[in-house]
């Protein structure tokens, strides 16, 4: 058994964890240390624990198991494809595909528009590009470790240690006062801050690709696949922790200096901005457009890779520019009413994919025990909705 190491593994490992961070992996951090202030790293043991620690147990999970459906299909054959098939349309064209050239254009691009005239048009032909860029970079889903992990990952990590190493040597200032829940229970609060970036959900849908990407390198045994799955995952997860912890460093610096910013992509421009002035606005743009492309070139491969199993009639290609082009119909047309409908969805399916981990994880203990995988997911499911439906409407 040839198993994945060296530069081959460290470089499935840098495309996996190109395909997690995208922009609000970007902007969660920092606003975490602003707000937590000196109990920034209590809040940040949390804020791990759910941003990094879910995924990459959800990594290892879908890995052992030899797939989502195949997990899935411990519950309920049924449930695997609703479920399955939820998952794909809600990270993929239905949100989380659109949103990347969205917020990509206003963190890249509206900040050196002098005047909002041509606003729309503007959008039109950024995300237009945009999507183009994906879609070559998706066409080759087998090439992405040489893509993403090669290329562009690398220029993604030395742009943002560039302005952390600006902090270091030119402090910002102390850590501030903590506010709000961050002064009472930090740690909870990272947690749940943590639970915002989804990327536990994503986690279940990455394995595939990060397993052609390894079949590519020569290794077709299918143990050597998962063990290799395995260890991309865990540098995948060391990689995100250290970039988490950087950027909560940044952030819990500027609370004192600047107090309270509105969201962490506002606490990052007043970070670049003081250290490096007009050149660090353009290193920032880069920095949100290489984290958004990454993200929307491993979303469309591993949608279109999943409909093509489903539906074999349409090869993957077909898929990958049928789904940057909805995309880009609906990142400029209809996202807002999109968000409506997929951000509660969303909010259903992520506890029951924590708890489908969980299992997944625990499955040589309770195999024996088939009604444990049902019981859990319908449970987990009523109590789900019901938040869902609670926050929806207050009355009920």
């Amino acid at each position: 058994m040839q198993p994945l190491k060296g530069k081959s593994l460290l470089l499935v490992g840098l495309t996996l964890f190109s395909m997690f961070f995208g922009a609000g992996n970007l902007i969660f951090p920092p606003f975490l240390g602003v707000q937590a202030g000196s109990n920034t790293w209590i809040a940040m043991i949390g804020f791990l624990l759910s941003a990094v620690g879910f995924p990459i147990l959800g990594v290892i999970a879908i890995a052992k198991a030899g797939g989502l459906s195949v997990l899935a299909s411990r519950v309920h054959p049924k449930f695997a494809f609703v479920f399955t098939l939820l998952i794909y349309l809600s990270i993929g064209p239905c949100l989380a595909i659109p949103r990347t050239a969205g917020t990509s254009f206003e963190m890249a691009v509206v900040p050196f528009m002098a005047g909002g005239g041509t606003m729309q048009m503007t959008r039109i032909v950024y995300s237009a590009v945009f999507f183009v860029i994906a879609l070559l970079l998706a066409l080759r889903p087998d090439k992405l470790s040489d893509r993403l992990g090669k290329i562009l990952t690398p220029c993604l990590l030395t742009l943002i240690a560039i302005i952390f190493l600006g902090c270091v040597f030119r402090p910002i200032g102390a850590y501030g006062m903590p506010m709000g829940i961050y002064g009472k229970t930090p740690l909870i609060q990272g947690f749940l801050d943590g639970y915002l970036t989804m990327d536990t959900i994503a986690a279940l849908n990455f394995g595939i690709i990060i397993a052609l990407n390894i079949q590519a390198r020569g290794i077709t045994e299918e143990h050597a696949i998962v063990k290799g799955t395995m260890k991309a995952g865990l540098i995948a997860g060391v990689i995100l922790l250290l970039v988490y912890s950087a950027l909560a460093h940044i952030g819990a610096m500027t609370g004192e200096t600047f107090g309270a910013a509105e969201n962490g992509a506002r606490t990052l421009n007043q970070v670049v901005q003081f250290q490096f002035g007009s050149i660090g606005m353009v290193i920032l743009a880069a920095i949100f457009f290489i984290a958004c492309l990454n993200t929307c070139v491993g979303l469309l491969s591993c949608c279109s890779n999943y409909f093509e199993s489903i539906i074999p009639s349409i090869s993957y290609r077909s898929w990958v520019f049928l789904f940057a082009g909805a995309s880009f119909v609906i990142s400029n047309a209809g996202l807002n009413k999109i968000l409506e409908i997929s951000v509660p969805v969303l909010n259903i399916l992520y506890p029951i994919s924590i708890v489908l981990i969980v299992l997944g994880l625990l499955h040589p203990l309770i195999q024996k025990l088939p009604m444990i995988y049902p019981s859990a997911i319908i449970l987990t499911g009523i109590v789900s909705i019901g938040s869902v439906l609670a926050s929806l409407n207050p009355e009920i």
